[in-house]
């Protein structure tokens, strides 16, 4: 398994915490021995393919099933002896929302307030507050059954948040939205992962890289990995991949002789040539540390132009294929420009 120490409890308090977590059904084991926890602050992407144990996961720690043993802790409740306890800290998204089609947008959040033993004046406050946070104001008194996918989403993250829960579960949140939606919901997510502990389990890698600071995959009901994206990334491969691209300055040098000097560098572990463009040349360089200073002052030692220097495109989709047992059959498949694995 990848995992990656970032000594979270130190600085934040932990509002999820899993050990052990086992669930059976019959004889099947679905998750095993699965151990984990999750601070306040944190988004963290929730990855899996299809069959690993993710669904039941998330259903034992929303509380919709007991495991069969092993530990578990919800904003320090036992869901087990402090079922209403912990289900109150935890706002859930369902991947397919279940809305009441007849009310509007108001009157359904009053209703699930009301479920939820909301005081009348906290219930209103709570009501309004959700409503122009989600970006539902204009539409407040519209019926439900009026309402495209993406405002139905809406209210779906209004109702998780209703009770100001300091733990929000989101399911598949992206489904069937455009991409002005999706962008929407991103900062959303990310605005609200200031201040609470949020799971984002979804399918698609470029939502996990865009939104969440942390990742779990499960694979075959266990935990192949946990950390931060980027760092899961420099461990697996072994380094920073970079992209740079050099064009003429004083000195003009061919794709043959950078390659070569770049090869020289003692923080250069491997260069490849991605493409020339008449006299620039671009290359891909597998790095260890942060050299980007140390590749500006080559540039400048060669007396050539540094064109581009970043972060390369991370390669999370090889990253899962290489823990779930998936092939990878080319480096295109393998690059992150795929919407979804599932």
């Amino acid at each position: 398994m990848l995992y990656l120490n970032t000594n979270r409890c130190f600085t934040m308090q932990t509002t999820i915490e899993a050990i052990n977590l086992t669930k059976y059904y019959g004889s099947t084991c679905a998750v095993r021995e699965l151990t984990f926890s999750v601070s306040s602050g944190e988004v963290v992407g929730f990855l899996g393919p299809n069959g690993a144990g993710k669904s039941t996961t998330m259903k034992l720690l929303t509380g919709f099933m007991a495991p069969s043993s092993g530990q578990l802790s919800i904003a320090g409740f036992n869901p087990l002896t402090q079922r209403l306890q912990a289900q109150h800290a935890i706002g859930y998204l369902p991947e397919h929302v279940p809305l009441y089609d007849e009310m509007t947008i108001s009157e359904y959040l009053y209703f699930i307030g009301c479920m939820r033993n909301m005081g009348r004046s906290a219930l209103v406050f709570a009501q309004e507050k959700y409503i122009e946070l989600c970006g539902l104001t204009e539409r407040k008194n519209q019926l439900i059954n009026e309402l495209s996918k993406g405002y139905r989403q809406r209210v779906g993250l209004a109702q998780a948040l209703l009770n100001d829960p300091s733990i929000l579960i989101l399911d598949e949140p992206t489904t069937g939205l455009d991409p002005n939606q999706i962008l929407g919901l991103r900062e959303l997510i990310k605005e609200l992962g200031r201040q609470r502990t949020v799971i984002l389990s979804t399918h698609i890698l470029s939502e996990v890289e865009a939104t969440c600071s942390r990742v779990l995959i499960i694979d075959k009901g266990t935990l192949a990995a946990d950390g931060p994206v980027d760092g899961l990334l420099q461990q697996a491969h072994g380094g920073r991949t970079l992209w740079v691209c050099f064009g003429p300055g004083g000195v003009e040098l061919t794709s043959d002789q950078l390659q070569e000097r770049l090869l020289n560098l003692s923080f250069v572990q491997k260069a490849r040539l991605r493409f020339s463009e008449g006299k620039a040349h671009s290359f891909e360089l597998l790095v260890s540390g942060d050299p980007r200073a140390d590749i500006f002052s080559f540039a400048v030692e060669q007396q050539i132009t540094l064109l581009e220097l970043s972060i390369a495109q991370s390669d999370l989709e090889a990253l899962f294929r290489q823990l779930t047992g998936g092939n990878s059959t080319s480096s295109e498949s393998s690059n992150l420009t795929s919407a979804s694995v599932e």
